[in-house]
């Protein structure tokens, strides 16, 4: 690469870093503090998702399909903020009316702005450990695939992405998950160290559904909001992937419980306490 094209890549790398650390202000802020400002801000992500869908699939934001398809999402939002949890099949189910694609869209914000709901109930560590598993994912992804460089990871959907990128990224998801698993002091290290790797695979299988989804639709990025990160769904697929299989894992713990304690003999408790008879 000659030094004009590496001058590009750090200047984007810094303009990248600089959007995060402001974006980190304001999520960590709304998490920490949690109740009525945690709320908003999924309501607010939920809401400019699915503004950024419609724009995408054509459907102007200022027209009534628009507005009424934002008006879905947050009304998904506001149901589970109110403790309706059975209200998002329905929600996903109905959201047929406005077509395959943005139905598809629709449950992934759903879910996911559920699930992110789901999970503070128990507490803030939950949530922090899948948001910094995460964007530990993504950052060490970004860093390594940059540093080392490589074969691609798939090439015919995001050029940019390389296998080393991959791995880097799930190291760092299973050291960031570790070391809250152990900052908590709720334990669990062994079995957290999995959950993160889950999450990891979650997350990166989420950026490159979504990759797939803009190079289908011919676009680079889902907005522009974030400066060096594109728009809400740039920045947050993986986190949509990987919070409501965080929220499944909840469902088989005991309440008080954190998640990445579940175990194989916990799943399995879970199941069977589905299942009839």
């Amino acid at each position: 690469m000659s030094d004009a094209g590496n001058n590009n890549a750090w200047r984007d790398l810094r303009v990248r870093l600089i959007s995060a650390v402001v974006l980190v202000a304001v999520a960590g802020t709304a998490i920490g503090v949690g109740g009525l400002l945690y709320q908003i801000l999924i309501l607010g992500v939920m809401a400019g998702m699915a503004a950024e869908a419609a724009t995408l699939l054509g459907v102007s934001v200022k027209s009534w399909r628009g507005i009424v398809y934002v008006l879905w999402a947050l009304g998904a939002g506001l149901a589970a903020a109110t403790g309706r949890w059975d209200a998002f099949p329905v929600f996903c189910i109905t959201s047929l009316v406005f077509g395959a694609p943005l139905c598809a869209i629709m449950c992934v914000i759903v879910l996911s702005g559920t699930a992110l709901q789901w999970l503070r109930l128990g507490g803030l560590m939950p949530v922090l450990f899948v948001v910094c598993v995460v964007v530990a994912s993504d950052s060490c992804a970004y860093l390594t695939g940059r540093l080392v460089g490589g074969p691609k990871l798939a090439p015919s959907i995001s050029p940019g992405k390389t296998r080393s990128g991959a791995v880097g990224g799930l190291v760092g998801a299973v050291l960031v998950g570790c070391l809250i698993a152990l900052v908590s002091g709720q334990g669990g290290i062994t079995t957290a160290a999995v959950w993160a790797a889950l999450l990891g695979v979650a997350a990166q299988s989420g950026d490159l559904a979504e990759s797939a989804m803009k190079r289908a639709l011919g676009v680079k990025d889902s907005g522009t909001l974030l400066p060096g990160h594109g728009g809400l769904l740039d920045r947050f697929d993986g986190l949509v992937a990987a919070a409501p299989l965080a929220a499944v894992a909840s469902l088989c713990v005991e309440v008080g419980v954190p998640f990445w304690q579940a175990g194989l003999h916990a799943i399995f408790a879970a199941l069977a306490g589905k299942l009839p008879g």
